[in-house]
């Protein structure tokens, strides 16, 4: 069972959550940790053309949507290939995945509006897990609701 399984089961009340959560916050503190955080992260993406949509996130205002094809632009198919494996998913539901979650996940670690470079991100990440795992308990499979 993959990750995001694992997880998604610990949300339904199926399995253990701690594991799951504990991977989870991992998998995403990597990648701000590869990225350079949320700043470095925020450079990946206004590189890529997909600023106004990170800035949406970090702002006080309403998060723009951004597509799975836009994630993998925006991280390379060599970083959503390595993230998907470590959760246990094909790469395009990996990118499904960050692509509906990635908004919420920046909005939330930045609720003044702005990105706190002296923030300490992962504990941010594990604080706001159980939340994320309510509403993955409620789209069970990740992809975007329309």
């Amino acid at each position: 069972m993959g990750l995001l399984d694992s997880t998604l089961g610990a949300a339904s009340g199926k399995s253990d959550a701690s594991g799951g959560v504990t991977a989870l916050v991992g998998v995403l503190g990597g990648l701000l940790a590869q990225s350079g955080g949320l700043q470095g992260l925020a450079n990946k993406f206004s590189q890529s053309g997909q600023g106004n949509a990170f800035a949406s996130w970090v702002g006080m205002g309403e998060n723009q949507p951004i597509s799975s094809n836009q994630i993998q632009n925006v991280l390379g198919s060599e970083q959503v290939k390595a993230l998907a494996a470590k959760m246990g998913v094909d790469p395009a539901q990996a990118s499904h995945f960050l692509a509906e979650y990635l908004p919420k996940i920046v909005d939330k670690l930045t609720p003044e509006g702005k990105v706190d470079p002296t923030a300490d991100h992962q504990q941010g990440l594990a604080n706001l897990l159980p939340a994320l795992l309510q509403s993955l308990g409620s789209n069970p499979r990740g992809t975007a609701q329309t």
